[in-house]
């Protein structure tokens, strides 16, 4: 067998399980809020600009429009967003928060903390490991 193909040997897999794990210990919290991973991490992006366009959003969270409109569309069946074409340019569609989704904001504060309780890093190797995978990130 080549060195080169084995497991062990592959970056791709230690950050496919990684990946995999931190978000599988997302998902009790998140059933709280009756919210997928993915939802989240929109509602991240809507908590924090109040208002944007799907164009935008989807680059925000690296995903493309066949997975972010049935996203969007279950967000708003939910009541938690609003969607609305933009009248100075009817190819715009606008994303903005309801009341409820603001509401759920509060109910989701302490995810972040309760997550980095279950994931038993110290502070100085989640800031190296956020740093590098930032680097990765941009490169990829």
């Amino acid at each position: 067998m080549y060195e080169e193909l084995k497991l062990d040997n592959q970056l791709c897999f230690p950050l496919y399980s990684c990946a995999k794990g931190v978000v599988g210990k997302y998902k009790p919290f998140l059933d709280e809020l009756d919210l997928t991973y993915t939802q989240y991490i929109a509602l991240l992006v809507l908590w924090e600009k109040r208002k944007t366009n799907v164009k935008t959003l989807g680059e925000a969270l690296s995903l493309d429009s066949g997975t972010l409109t049935p996203l969007l569309k279950k967000l708003q069946e939910k009541g938690l967003i609003s969607r609305e074409r933009d009248p100075e340019d009817e190819r715009n569609l606008t994303v903005s928060l309801t009341p409820e989704g603001e509401k759920l904001e509060l109910k989701a504060r302490e995810i972040p903390s309760r997550i980095s309780r279950c994931i038993d890093l110290s502070k100085e190797d989640s800031i190296a490991l956020y740093g590098i995978l930032r680097k990765l990130m941009a490169k990829l």
